[in-house]
Protein backbone atom coordinates (compact mmCIF):
# COMPACT_ATOMS: atom_id res chain seq x y z
CA UNK A 1 0.00 0.00 0.00
CA UNK A 2 1.00 3.39 -0.60
CA UNK A 3 1.27 5.82 2.41
CA UNK A 4 3.92 8.55 3.33
CA UNK A 5 6.13 8.35 6.73
CA UNK A 6 6.63 11.67 8.51
CA UNK A 7 8.29 12.19 11.50
CA UNK A 8 5.60 12.25 14.23
CA UNK A 9 3.01 14.86 13.83
CA UNK A 10 3.65 17.12 16.94
CA UNK A 11 0.60 19.18 18.56
CA UNK A 12 2.02 22.21 20.19
CA UNK A 13 -0.71 23.08 22.55
CA UNK A 14 -3.07 20.20 24.20
CA UNK A 15 -4.07 19.62 28.10
CA UNK A 16 -3.75 15.96 28.57
CA UNK A 17 -5.49 16.39 31.99
CA UNK A 18 -8.20 17.17 30.13
CA UNK A 19 -8.72 14.35 27.66
CA UNK A 20 -7.93 10.92 26.67
CA UNK A 21 -4.54 10.78 25.47
CA UNK A 22 -4.96 7.48 24.52
CA UNK A 23 -6.77 7.86 21.24
CA UNK A 24 -4.42 10.67 19.68
CA UNK A 25 -2.10 8.32 17.74
CA UNK A 26 -5.19 6.84 15.81
CA UNK A 27 -5.66 10.46 14.95
CA UNK A 28 -2.19 11.07 13.68
CA UNK A 29 -0.45 12.79 16.60
CA UNK A 30 2.68 11.27 17.78
CA UNK A 31 4.04 14.10 19.94
CA UNK A 32 2.36 16.66 22.27
CA UNK A 33 3.74 19.90 24.12
CA UNK A 34 1.24 19.96 27.30
CA UNK A 35 0.70 23.69 28.29
CA UNK A 36 -0.57 23.13 31.87
CA UNK A 37 -1.76 21.11 34.47
CA UNK A 38 -0.35 17.75 33.14
CA UNK A 39 2.55 15.85 35.33
CA UNK A 40 3.92 12.71 34.38
CA UNK A 41 1.74 9.95 35.03
CA UNK A 42 0.08 6.42 33.28
CA UNK A 43 -2.81 7.40 31.57
CA UNK A 44 -0.87 9.42 29.12
CA UNK A 45 2.12 7.87 28.97
CA UNK A 46 0.96 4.32 27.96
CA UNK A 47 0.03 6.09 25.14
CA UNK A 48 3.37 5.84 24.26
CA UNK A 49 3.55 9.63 23.44
CA UNK A 50 6.08 11.61 23.38
CA UNK A 51 5.26 14.52 25.89
CA UNK A 52 6.79 17.65 27.22
CA UNK A 53 5.04 19.81 29.54
CA UNK A 54 4.95 22.88 31.77
CA UNK A 55 3.29 21.62 34.94
CA UNK A 56 2.05 24.10 36.48
CA UNK A 57 0.55 27.48 35.02
CA UNK A 58 2.50 30.69 36.21
CA UNK A 59 0.22 33.39 37.07
CA UNK A 60 -0.52 36.46 38.92
CA UNK A 61 -2.45 36.03 42.66
CA UNK A 62 -5.88 35.70 40.90
CA UNK A 63 -5.23 35.54 37.65
CA UNK A 64 -6.09 33.07 35.05
CA UNK A 65 -6.64 29.55 35.21
CA UNK A 66 -6.55 30.05 38.75
CA UNK A 67 -10.59 30.55 38.91
CA UNK A 68 -11.61 28.43 36.03
CA UNK A 69 -13.82 25.73 36.66
CA UNK A 70 -11.87 23.27 34.32
CA UNK A 71 -8.31 24.02 35.75
CA UNK A 72 -6.84 20.63 37.71
CA UNK A 73 -6.58 20.74 41.08
CA UNK A 74 -2.91 22.14 42.49
CA UNK A 75 -1.97 23.51 38.55
CA UNK A 76 -1.92 27.22 39.26
CA UNK A 77 1.12 28.44 40.66
CA UNK A 78 1.02 32.15 42.09
CA UNK A 79 4.13 34.65 41.72
CA UNK A 80 4.06 37.28 43.47
CA UNK A 81 7.15 38.77 43.54
CA UNK A 82 10.74 39.17 41.74
CA UNK A 83 12.17 36.99 44.19
CA UNK A 84 9.82 34.37 44.27
CA UNK A 85 9.73 33.67 40.36
CA UNK A 86 13.11 32.22 40.30
CA UNK A 87 11.43 29.66 42.94
CA UNK A 88 8.15 29.30 40.82
CA UNK A 89 10.80 28.54 37.68
CA UNK A 90 13.08 25.82 39.70
CA UNK A 91 9.94 24.25 40.86
CA UNK A 92 8.55 23.34 37.34
CA UNK A 93 11.91 22.46 35.95
CA UNK A 94 12.69 19.99 39.11
CA UNK A 95 8.96 18.15 38.20
CA UNK A 96 10.49 17.81 34.82
CA UNK A 97 8.98 20.41 32.69
CA UNK A 98 10.88 21.48 29.57
CA UNK A 99 9.14 24.85 28.73
CA UNK A 100 7.98 27.46 31.85
CA UNK A 101 4.00 28.78 30.83
CA UNK A 102 2.76 32.44 32.14
CA UNK A 103 -0.41 33.70 31.90
CA UNK A 104 -0.97 37.02 30.75
CA UNK A 105 -5.11 37.41 30.86
CA UNK A 106 -5.79 40.76 31.78
CA UNK A 107 -9.84 39.80 30.34
CA UNK A 108 -9.91 37.10 33.29
CA UNK A 109 -8.05 38.46 35.87
CA UNK A 110 -4.78 39.96 37.33
CA UNK A 111 -1.30 39.62 35.23
CA UNK A 112 1.90 39.99 36.22
CA UNK A 113 3.91 43.27 36.96
CA UNK A 114 6.47 43.98 34.70
CA UNK A 115 9.27 43.17 36.58
CA UNK A 116 7.66 39.99 38.45
CA UNK A 117 7.01 38.76 34.21
CA UNK A 118 10.73 39.53 33.46
CA UNK A 119 12.38 37.85 36.05
CA UNK A 120 10.05 34.97 35.01
CA UNK A 121 11.40 34.61 31.77
CA UNK A 122 15.46 35.44 32.83
CA UNK A 123 15.18 32.18 35.37
CA UNK A 124 13.98 30.02 32.63
CA UNK A 125 16.37 31.35 29.91
CA UNK A 126 19.03 30.96 32.69
CA UNK A 127 18.13 27.38 32.34
CA UNK A 128 17.92 27.32 28.93
CA UNK A 129 14.40 26.63 28.79
CA UNK A 130 12.00 28.47 26.56
CA UNK A 131 9.06 30.26 28.01
CA UNK A 132 5.30 30.33 26.66
CA UNK A 133 2.69 32.64 27.35
CA UNK A 134 -1.21 32.60 27.01
CA UNK A 135 -1.56 36.48 26.00
CA UNK A 136 -5.45 37.23 25.86
CA UNK A 137 -6.35 41.34 26.48
CA UNK A 138 -5.58 44.59 24.64
CA UNK A 139 -1.68 44.79 24.82
CA UNK A 140 -0.65 41.53 26.31
CA UNK A 141 0.64 39.94 23.31
CA UNK A 142 3.34 43.19 23.10
CA UNK A 143 4.17 42.21 26.79
CA UNK A 144 4.73 39.42 26.45
CA UNK A 145 7.14 40.39 23.31
CA UNK A 146 8.91 42.90 25.57
CA UNK A 147 9.58 40.54 28.32
CA UNK A 148 11.31 37.76 26.11
CA UNK A 149 8.94 35.09 26.06
CA UNK A 150 9.99 32.81 23.00
CA UNK A 151 6.54 31.37 22.17
CA UNK A 152 2.52 31.93 22.41
CA UNK A 153 0.33 29.68 23.04
CA UNK A 154 -2.39 31.02 21.10
CA UNK A 155 -2.03 33.14 17.88
CA UNK A 156 -2.84 36.58 18.91
CA UNK A 157 -6.75 37.67 18.64
CA UNK A 158 -7.87 40.19 21.07
CA UNK A 159 -6.24 42.72 18.82
CA UNK A 160 -4.80 43.42 15.14
CA UNK A 161 -1.45 43.52 15.70
CA UNK A 162 0.14 46.57 13.85
CA UNK A 163 2.93 45.06 10.97
CA UNK A 164 5.84 46.51 12.44
CA UNK A 165 5.02 44.54 15.75
CA UNK A 166 4.33 41.33 13.90
CA UNK A 167 7.68 41.87 11.95
CA UNK A 168 9.37 41.68 14.83
CA UNK A 169 7.72 39.12 16.45
CA UNK A 170 8.37 37.21 13.11
CA UNK A 171 12.03 37.32 14.15
CA UNK A 172 12.25 36.12 17.18
CA UNK A 173 9.23 34.41 18.65
CA UNK A 174 7.24 31.42 17.84
CA UNK A 175 3.32 31.10 17.21
CA UNK A 176 1.22 27.88 18.21
CA UNK A 177 -1.57 28.34 16.14
CA UNK A 178 -5.06 27.42 17.79
CA UNK A 179 -7.10 28.97 15.53
CA UNK A 180 -10.18 26.39 15.38
CA UNK A 181 -10.80 27.40 19.04
CA UNK A 182 -12.66 30.22 17.68
CA UNK A 183 -15.80 28.94 17.13
CA UNK A 184 -14.89 25.25 16.27
CA UNK A 185 -15.92 25.77 12.67
CA UNK A 186 -18.39 29.00 12.90
CA UNK A 187 -15.29 31.55 12.88
CA UNK A 188 -15.77 34.79 15.45
CA UNK A 189 -14.64 37.83 15.38
CA UNK A 190 -11.10 36.29 17.07
CA UNK A 191 -10.66 33.54 14.15
CA UNK A 192 -10.76 36.74 12.02
CA UNK A 193 -8.59 38.83 13.87
CA UNK A 194 -6.29 35.95 14.82
CA UNK A 195 -6.39 34.21 10.78
CA UNK A 196 -5.24 38.13 9.81
CA UNK A 197 -2.41 38.23 12.80
CA UNK A 198 -1.22 34.92 11.61
CA UNK A 199 -1.11 35.28 7.81
CA UNK A 200 1.28 38.44 8.34
CA UNK A 201 3.03 36.58 10.73
CA UNK A 202 3.69 33.98 8.45
CA UNK A 203 4.89 36.59 5.42
CA UNK A 204 7.38 38.02 7.65
CA UNK A 205 8.89 34.69 8.03
CA UNK A 206 7.47 33.98 11.11
CA UNK A 207 7.87 30.11 12.58
CA UNK A 208 4.67 28.42 13.32
CA UNK A 209 3.60 25.64 15.05
CA UNK A 210 0.86 23.20 14.78
CA UNK A 211 -1.44 23.50 17.70
CA UNK A 212 -5.07 22.98 18.93
CA UNK A 213 -5.44 23.72 22.69
CA UNK A 214 -7.08 19.94 22.85
CA UNK A 215 -9.44 20.02 26.13
CA UNK A 216 -11.08 23.32 25.06
CA UNK A 217 -13.82 22.92 23.73
CA UNK A 218 -15.37 20.21 21.40
CA UNK A 219 -12.20 19.57 19.41
CA UNK A 220 -11.77 16.58 17.79
CA UNK A 221 -9.12 14.18 19.31
CA UNK A 222 -6.42 13.45 16.41
CA UNK A 223 -5.14 16.00 13.93
CA UNK A 224 -7.86 19.10 13.69
CA UNK A 225 -9.30 19.26 9.88
CA UNK A 226 -10.38 22.93 10.28
CA UNK A 227 -7.08 23.56 12.32
CA UNK A 228 -5.69 22.10 9.25
CA UNK A 229 -7.91 24.44 6.78
CA UNK A 230 -7.54 27.71 8.85
CA UNK A 231 -3.72 27.31 8.60
CA UNK A 232 -4.19 27.12 4.46
CA UNK A 233 -6.58 29.82 4.74
CA UNK A 234 -4.06 32.17 6.43
CA UNK A 235 -1.40 31.49 3.75
CA UNK A 236 0.36 28.68 4.45
CA UNK A 237 1.73 26.34 1.85
CA UNK A 238 0.36 22.36 2.18
CA UNK A 239 4.27 21.64 3.13
CA UNK A 240 4.95 24.39 5.58
CA UNK A 241 1.76 23.15 7.20
CA UNK A 242 3.75 19.47 7.54
CA UNK A 243 6.54 21.76 8.41
CA UNK A 244 4.37 22.92 11.50
CA UNK A 245 3.63 19.46 12.36
CA UNK A 246 6.93 18.25 12.08
CA UNK A 247 9.13 20.95 13.75
CA UNK A 248 11.19 20.44 16.60
CA UNK A 249 10.55 22.58 19.48
CA UNK A 250 12.71 25.99 20.80
CA UNK A 251 15.00 24.54 23.50
CA UNK A 252 15.14 21.22 22.53
CA UNK A 253 11.79 20.81 24.86
CA UNK A 254 10.74 17.26 23.58
CA UNK A 255 14.16 15.87 23.77
CA UNK A 256 14.98 17.27 27.49
CA UNK A 257 11.82 14.21 28.06
CA UNK A 258 12.73 11.46 25.68
CA UNK A 259 14.18 8.46 27.51
CA UNK A 260 14.18 10.65 30.85
CA UNK A 261 13.00 8.49 33.92
CA UNK A 262 9.35 7.29 33.91
CA UNK A 263 8.88 8.65 30.00
CA UNK A 264 9.31 7.01 26.45
CA UNK A 265 11.58 7.82 24.33
CA UNK A 266 10.17 8.89 20.70
CA UNK A 267 8.38 5.49 19.37
CA UNK A 268 6.20 6.30 16.81
CA UNK A 269 5.75 8.04 13.30
CA UNK A 270 3.05 9.48 10.90
CA UNK A 271 2.26 7.61 8.36
CA UNK A 272 -1.04 9.02 5.46
CA UNK A 273 -1.82 6.53 2.92
CA UNK A 274 -2.66 6.40 -0.14
CA UNK A 275 -1.13 9.12 -2.99
CA UNK A 276 -0.50 12.17 -1.93
CA UNK A 277 -3.06 14.66 -4.28
CA UNK A 278 -1.38 17.75 -5.60
CA UNK A 279 -4.55 20.08 -5.12
CA UNK A 280 -4.95 22.03 -1.70
CA UNK A 281 -8.47 20.91 -0.88
CA UNK A 282 -7.46 17.03 -1.34
CA UNK A 283 -4.32 18.17 0.36
CA UNK A 284 -6.41 18.22 3.88
CA UNK A 285 -8.82 15.43 3.55
CA UNK A 286 -5.47 12.94 2.45
CA UNK A 287 -3.35 14.77 5.34
CA UNK A 288 -6.11 13.80 8.33
CA UNK A 289 -6.36 10.24 7.31
CA UNK A 290 -3.00 10.23 9.28
CA UNK A 291 -1.93 7.97 11.98
CA UNK A 292 0.83 7.11 14.49
CA UNK A 293 2.70 3.99 14.64
CA UNK A 294 5.44 1.91 16.22
CA UNK A 295 8.54 1.19 13.98
CA UNK A 296 6.49 -2.53 15.14
CA UNK A 297 3.46 -1.72 13.15
CA UNK A 298 5.54 0.43 10.27
CA UNK A 299 7.39 -3.22 9.93
CA UNK A 300 3.82 -5.04 9.32
CA UNK A 301 2.40 -2.79 6.94
CA UNK A 302 5.64 -2.96 4.28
Amino acid sequence: MTQTTFPGFLDAHVHLALIDPAVLPAGGVARVLDLGGWQPGAPAEAAELEIAYANQFLAAPGGYPGRQAWAPSGSVREVTTVTDAAAAVGEQLASGASVIKVTLNSDAGPVFATDVLRAIVAGAHENGVPVVAHAEGVGQAVRAFSAGVDMLAHTPFSERLVDELVDAMAGRMTWISTLDIHGWGEPTDDFTRASDNLRRFHAFGGRVLYGTDLGNGPLPVGLNRREIDALLGAGMAPDEVIGALTAALPGGALARTAGGAGRHPLKRVTVVPGERPTDREGFADWLCEARAVTADDLEDTD
